[in-house]
């Protein structure tokens, strides 16, 4: 018998709360926009619910806008890989804000896949802030 394909659903984006890596909690919407105001320890993202798909693996992807490393050359970009815990699995993916500001100013595009297939696919503006 076929798998059903795995369903994804944006659940909410914008400003968190600070998120601990460690901790079984995601951290909990603040504000829904995609304009995030540049400042530092400011957490923003996704929450994202996957369906169907326990024990598949989820490539996820941050592009930044060019942020630098130590020795002033871009960084690529922030990905990595984890398995859906369940069939009903909520997964944030995000960042948070560190000096300098200025290479993290411009858009974050935040990308999810599973098996090949590109399912999520969300642009959040880091802006400066007013």
């Amino acid at each position: 018998m076929a798998r059903s394909k795995p369903q994804v659903e944006v659940k909410s984006f914008g400003i968190y709360t600070q998120w601990e890596s460690e901790s079984k909690e995601l951290p909990r919407v603040v504000e829904f926009t995609r304009q995030i105001p540049a400042v530092v320890d400011i957490e923003f993202g996704i929450v994202v619910n996957i369906k169907k798909a326990k024990n598949e693996l989820i490539n996820f992807c941050i592009h930044h806008p060019g942020i630098k490393d130590e020795a002033g050359k871009v960084r690529a970009p922030f990905d990595g890989q984890v398995y859906a815990k369940t069939n009903d699995w909520d997964f944030f993916l995000g960042d948070t804000i560190w000096l300098p500001i200025e290479d993290k100013l411009g858009p974050w595009q935040l990308t999810i896949e599973i098996a090949g297939r590109q399912l999520v696919d969300e642009t959040l503006q880091i802006v400066a802030p007013e």
